[in-house]
């Protein structure tokens, strides 16, 4: 009997980054081939006001596995994400941001972990973070397994599903914290994972978006709403089961 084939959605998004993106886009070609039977490439102009828009196009119109989505404003990484899910249309599902931050190498063992458990969970090793991230990183870890009573190394990575299991579920924040509550509300439901660690190298002289005010407080209340939208889904068919 024939192995059954494996098969890759990779949702990109890019704000302003046309100075990356076409790398990006290389690199994610050499990463995939090897370990994905076919695969797509979902590229995101997020709104973006220089070329990178433009560019993707032409990326497309010489590469039968690029389809394009153009954001007249943007929708932001958990708003890019839905978008790239609901278009998908192989059976697992990967988001590699467009600023070529993730080289091929750093997918590897990711993807040698897919059909080792429904989530594949990255975590970061090694590289050279500046410190206030890192520890800024290791507290945001720190207290989503306190608060949902789970144990991951990393919430924010390039974390793969398998699509359906993304599509059963309803991510509600457009904020980083989309891939939290993607996890969360999997895990909490019994989904397997596996963690795998990855080294990624940020590029110098670049200042990280996720820490700006409105993204953090984005992801503050985001994490609150989930919270709350856990815990009482939990106690209510708690008591279901109880009145059975």
């Amino acid at each position: 009997m024939a192995a059954p084939q494996k098969t890759l959605s990779v949702i990109v998004p890019a704000l302003n980054e046309e100075a990356n993106v076409e790398d990006a886009v290389t690199e994610i070609h050499r990463g995939v081939k090897g370990h994905f039977d076919d695969y797509e490439i979902l590229l995101f102009d997020d709104g973006s006001t220089d070329g990178t828009g433009a560019l993707m196009d032409r990326i497309a119109a010489r590469d039968a596995r690029v389809r394009v989505t153009h954001h007249a404003s943007p929708k932001n990484l958990g708003g890019v994400y839905k978008a790239g899910v609901a278009l998908a249309r192989f059976e697992y599902c990967v988001m590699i941001p467009g600023d070529n931050e993730n080289p091929a190498s750093a997918m590897q063992a990711p993807y040698e972990a897919v059909g080792r458990a429904e989530i594949v969970v990255p975590y970061a090793v090694g590289g050279r973070r500046a410190w206030s991230r890192e520890a800024i990183s290791r507290a945001y870890v720190k207290l989503m397994n306190g608060v949902f009573g789970l144990g991951l190394r990393y919430y924010n990575g390039t974390v793969i599903h398998r699509t359906a299991n993304v599509r059963s579920i309803a991510i509600t924040t457009d904020s980083f914290a989309y891939q939290t509550e993607a996890l969360v509300k999997l895990l909490r439901s019994g989904k397997s994972f596996v963690e795998v660690p990855v080294t990624v190298e940020p590029r110098q002289a670049r200042a990280s978006k996720a820490f700006r005010p409105k993204n953090v407080y984005g992801v503050l209340a985001a994490i609150g709403r989930l919270a709350v939208e856990v815990h009482r889904t939990e106690r209510r068919d708690a008591g279901r089961s109880r009145a059975v």
